[in-house]
């Protein structure tokens, strides 16, 4: 299915630009760019071009995805084109959290930057969250107690590696680990690479370097799947985890 001229009239919309300012950027008239965006023709491949040139979009996106339900910040830019971003939102143009399955976790490597692929993945909504694109990932292993395995990380996308928070803990898709939750401390400048370290000191810390990161996604909110058994309640069991995060708790056990 053809979206150019739905496309061509919303974009304008999210530019603010009245269809006599656009068609002066595009070099047309404006009952020209009205025909277009009325559906009546279409556009010739100069002005495909022109068009991805001005709102920094491939020309096969502007052709074959419907990005009315887009907002400015549903592109990420990079180079000089910028990269539809999947965000879903519902009726009431309120944004939805795709949920990432646990069984097919290890396809978001190969689907992360696939609208088609977003597209199909559950969705919640929680009203709660801070502004920003939140998304769901299920969490594996015990390495960052005391999520437990099957427990679900809700992060917000972080466009710009600068704005690491040092110890903070954050969603990593990597092209050579894929799916990883750390938390993480900035060695940018000094090394080129981040370091990640796990909440459970049994797993040792590792650096990654930054061009292997794909994605960063900064904690919001974790959803637990299962509850905790009477055992793990137990102050016992408590002390246990905490001195495996290497906390002093001298004052506590007294």
């Amino acid at each position: 299915m053809n979206f150019i001229s739905k496309n061509i009239r919303h974009l304008r919309d999210l530019k603010g630009l009245s269809q006599e300012l656009l068609a002066e950027e595009l070099g047309i008239s404006r009952s020209n760019l009205g025909s277009k965006e009325e559906g009546r023709s279409e556009p010739n491949l100069a002005l495909l071009v022109t068009l991805s040139d001005f709102f920094k979009i491939p020309v096969d996106i502007l052709i074959k995805k419907d990005l009315t339900k887009t907002k400015d910040f549903s592109f990420i830019d990079l180079g000089n084109q910028r990269v539809l971003f999947p965000i879903m939102v519902d009726s009431e143009n309120e944004d939805l959290i795709e949920v990432v399955p646990v069984k097919t976790s290890a396809g978001y490597l190969a689907g992360y930057d696939d609208p088609e692929y977003i597209e199909q993945l559950e969705k919640i909504k929680l009203p709660f969250l801070p502004s920003g694109k939140h998304r769901a990932f299920p969490i594996k292993g015990d390495s960052m107690l005391p999520m437990k395995n099957g427990s679900f990380i809700v992060g917000r996308y972080v466009e710009d590696m600068a704005d690491i928070k040092n110890g903070t803990t954050y969603v990593l898709l990597t092209k050579n680990d894929g799916m990883v939750y750390k938390r993480v401390f900035d060695q940018l400048h000094s090394k080129g690479t981040l370091l990640l370290v796990s909440d459970n000191r049994e797993y040792l810390p590792y650096e990654i370097k930054a061009d292997e990161i794909l994605e960063l996604w900064e904690f919001t909110c974790a959803i637990q799947t299962q509850e905790y058994s009477p055992d793990e309640l137990k102050i016992s069991s408590i002390l246990q985890m905490f001195n495996a995060l290497g906390v002093e708790l001298e004052a506590l056990k007294r």
